[in-house]
């Protein structure tokens, strides 16, 4: 299917109504950016000379950025420690008008942080500082009180699950309970270990190697691709599934329709990191405004092609969603196809 150019147009025009409400693990990216000359008389790696500090938001406070560089309301959920990285966390969600109002402070887990090492343009190493034990029932629950006292007023729920246990199974299936019974779009970023808690939502996003990992089949050919996306989307019975496939772009399987491929809109890739936050606050963003299932996989795709070209967690504005998408229907690239049949 070609989608037209008046339509997306129309949509760009709808985004930036919508009260989305973010539950997850919230993190905050440190990135500490260089430059390398000489190899250490200490150990065969490279030494890195510091020239410059960045602090990002990370995992579900991301996906909460995206949603309001679209112009939508982030509603943000999750647990954050008493310490300094909390104290970040907050000023940075202050300076791009995200409430913190509805973050829990647990004073038994630190604040998620991820400390990446950059040498000109390519990360030399990772350095993760967490607790990935499952919340408390008693946190648990204020977690709950929270997303009680706003769901009736929020238009989709987005769950970034990064695997730090926020996202408990018992929280999960009242959150899907709560969803189904008002009939809010809820979509999941899953993490693989925890794929199969992610049943009867309207959206999982996996790439193709956590779609294989949860399937129990690799994704290497087209075959591979069409009988992983509908296994999973019948195993979770799931209304759809977005298997982001990198270079490849993604595939969309639902219930609505026949599957759909979207080739990839990406000029020129620097950081893959945060892409999927990106993915997933598009198109839900395009969903509260109105797009169909495919149409909010073109412009998520959009949205992805822009913050790949950036370093670090990036986010997408209507304009840029606008621009990217102008310039691929000018060259013609605004189509989706069956997985099996890209030139259809």
């Amino acid at each position: 299917m070609t989608i037209r150019a008046e339509r997306i147009q129309s949509l760009c025009d709808t985004i930036g109504r919508a009260r989305i409400l973010i539950l997850g693990d919230i993190m905050l990216d440190e990135y500490l950016l260089g430059s390398v000359d000489r190899i250490s008389p200490e150990a065969p790696v490279p030494v890195v000379e510091i020239t410059a500090t960045r602090l990002l938001l990370g995992g579900a406070a991301n996906v909460a950025a995206n949603i309001r560089a679209l112009g939508d309301e982030p509603i943000l959920m999750g647990t954050v420690g008493i310490d300094d990285a909390a104290d970040k966390l907050r000023r940075l969600l202050g300076e791009k008008d995200i409430s913190s109002e509805y973050i829990v402070t647990d004073p038994t887990r630190q604040t998620t942080i991820k400390t990446r090492i950059i040498a000109h343009s390519q990360q030399v190493v990772r350095a993760d500082r967490e607790n990935r034990d499952y919340l408390s029932p008693e946190v648990e629950q204020q977690v709950l009180d929270r997303l009680l006292a706003v769901v009736d007023n929020i238009s989709a729920v987005i769950v970034s699950d990064y695997g730090k246990g926020v996202i408990t199974k018992d929280l999960l299936e009242r959150v899907t309970q709560l969803c189904n019974e008002r009939n809010i779009f809820l979509a999941v970023d899953p993490k693989e270990t925890n794929f199969h808690n992610y049943k009867n939502v309207s959206l999982v996003t996996p790439n193709h190697h956590e779609a294989g990992f949860a399937y129990g089949r690799k994704i290497v050919t087209e075959k591979d691709l069409m009988i992983v996306g509908q296994g999973l989307l019948e195993k979770l019975n799931a209304r759809s599934i977005l298997i982001t496939r990198g270079g490849m772009g993604m595939s969309l399987f639902s219930r609505d329709g026949e599957p759909t491929h979207i080739p990839t809109f990406a000029r020129q890739v620097f950081d893959v990191t945060g892409a999927g936050d990106t993915v997933i606050a598009t198109f839900v963003s395009a969903v509260s405004a109105g797009a169909n299932l495919a149409e909010a996989a073109v412009m998520a795709n959009a949205g992805a092609g822009c913050t790949v070209g950036e370093i670090g967690t990036a986010t997408v504005t209507v304009e840029q969603l606008r621009d990217e998408l102008d310039r691929n229907i000018r060259n013609g690239n605004l189509m989706a196809a069956g997985p099996g049949n890209r030139n259809s």
